[in-house]
């Protein structure tokens, strides 16, 4: 299995342009955001869906600049929902590193997601395609009911295959949907293949997720991160949803009432742990993500063999086979 370093490298030079212009959406004459602006570019994280855009761009076409302006108003709207995300979830760690929300504080973590936002509009401007604009605005909004949808914690509904694939296909399957569609319609893609190339990576963003909920319920020592951070905010995810519906009455009111009390007794999360690991949690979230892997594989199977596509694939392989 390839890093992403090196799955990047079809469209290295193109990845290049985009950073630059990623950086320079982040200038800004207020000090305190500019030394935000410089911590967050610091732990940029892995930029699968930049990475994305192009790779479809390419796979479709050529990238040009409308390709690349896409993808820097998303990774803007992607690192604000982060920002906000954080302060919503009272998250203390970002990819190992303090959030900005607990260097910071509440307030100025929100505030600085807010002008983030706005320099995604003002990118977005810049792009000449009206279809393009309609599926960034949808995005935003769809993330904002992602986790909205996500704040009913704990409750029957909430204990339920179909809420938990309705917050993860408004949060993170949305965004690498759009960052894939966004970059063959750029590329001047037919609409068969537009609508393929966004099953991809709807179908991609869905396996992802479930892998990074997977890690949850997973060893610490194993992965190399702390584990449970979900169950600290009282989130519910598939390997928990699945072990719930396995279990009685008793067993579920009592996992349910444990998880209510993390916040005052953090040793809980080890016992949910391993209860979802007894039920079979975890080896049911597994199946389903190699599910959604195959429905993603299958969507780019009509396209032309090129490295373009296989650094594609090598994307799936790596979002559902990653240790972290």
């Amino acid at each position: 299995m390839k890093d992403i370093a090196a799955i990047k490298q079809p469209v290295i030079h193109d990845f290049e342009r985009f950073e630059g212009l990623f950086k320079s959406a982040f200038q800004s004459d207020n000090q305190q955001l500019t030394e935000i602006y410089s911590y967050l570019l610091t732990n940029v994280g892995k930029q699968i869906r930049p990475t994305l855009t192009l790779l479809c761009s390419k796979l479709c076409g050529q990238i040009n600049d409308m390709a690349l302006q896409a993808a820097v108003a998303l990774e803007l709207m992607h690192t604000a929902s982060l920002l906000h995300d954080d302060v919503v979830d009272e998250a203390k760690e970002r990819r190992g590193n303090p959030s900005v929300y607990a260097q910071w504080g509440n307030k100025t973590a929100i505030l600085s997601g807010d002008y983030l936002l706005a320099a995604s509009f003002m990118v977005i401007t810049g792009i000449n395609n009206s279809r393009i604009w309609t599926i960034l605005a949808k995005v935003g909004k769809l993330l904002a009911e992602g986790e909205l949808l996500q704040l009913n914690k704990a409750d029957g509904e909430t204990v339920s295959e179909t809420h938990y694939f309705k917050v993860i296909g408004n949060k993170t399957a949305a965004l690498f949907s759009a960052c894939t569609e966004v970059g063959a319609i750029s590329a001047g893609a037919d609409e068969y293949s537009v609508k393929l190339i966004r099953e991809f990576g709807e179908n991609l963003g869905i396996g992802f997720q479930i892998k990074d909920d997977i890690f949850d319920y997973s060893d610490s020592n194993i992965i190399g991160k702390p584990t449970g951070n979900d169950l600290k905010e009282g989130k519910i995810t598939l390997p928990l949803i699945y072990a719930l519906k396995q279990s009685s009455e008793e067993e579920r009111q009592s996992v349910l009432q444990k998880l209510q009390t993390v916040p005052q007794d953090e040793s809980l999360i080890t016992e949910i742990q391993e209860f979802a690991r007894s039920k079979g949690g975890i080896r049911y979230a597994e199946e389903k993500m190699l599910f959604f892997k195959e429905k993603a594989w299958n969507a780019l199977s009509s396209f032309p063999d090129n490295v373009e596509k296989d650094a594609l694939i090598e994307i799936l392989d790596f979002a559902t086979a990653r240790n972290y």
